[in-house]
C-alpha cells in the first residue's frame, strides 16, 4: 500500500492475478480493465518483473489473441496450463471456454 493509503496499480494487478481460478486464464487487457489506471502493457511489465517462485499463477495470464506471451517461459507456461486441463486449438491458441471471468 502506498503512503497515501491507496493500493498501487502493481498491487491491484497482483491481487487480480492471485484470484484467477485453477484451470482458467485471463488476458492482460482484462486485468487492466479490472484495475484502476493500469494498461495492458503495464500488466505485462509487472508480470515480467515477478521473480519465479513468487507463488502467483503467472502462467494463467495470456495475450488477447489467446496465445502465450513471448517472454522466454512459453514451453513451461504451456506445460503448466495443460497440467490444469487447459486445451489449445490447432493454431496454438487457448480455447475460449477456459477464459475467466
Amino acid at each position: 500500500m502506498s503512503d497515501n493509503g491507496r493500493v498501487s496499480p502493481r498491487e491491484q494487478v497482483l491481487s487480480v492475478v492471485a484470484r484467477i481460478p485453477y484451470g482458467r486464464v485471463t488476458g492482460y487487457g482484462t486485468i487492466a480493465r479490472m484495475t484502476e489506471g493500469t494498461s495492458a502493457r503495464s500488466v505485462g511489465s509487472f508480470m515480467r518483473q515477478l521473480p519465479r517462485g513468487h507463488g502467483l499463477p503467472w502462467h494463467r495470464v495470456v495475450r488477447s489473441d489467446r496465445t502465450l506471451a513471448d517472454h522466454g517461459g512459453n514451453t513451461h507456461q504451456r506445460e503448466l496450463l495443460e497440467g490444469e486441463g487447459i486445451r489449445f486449438d490447432a493454431r496454438g491458441r487457448i480455447e475460449p471456454r477456459f477464459f475467466w471471468p
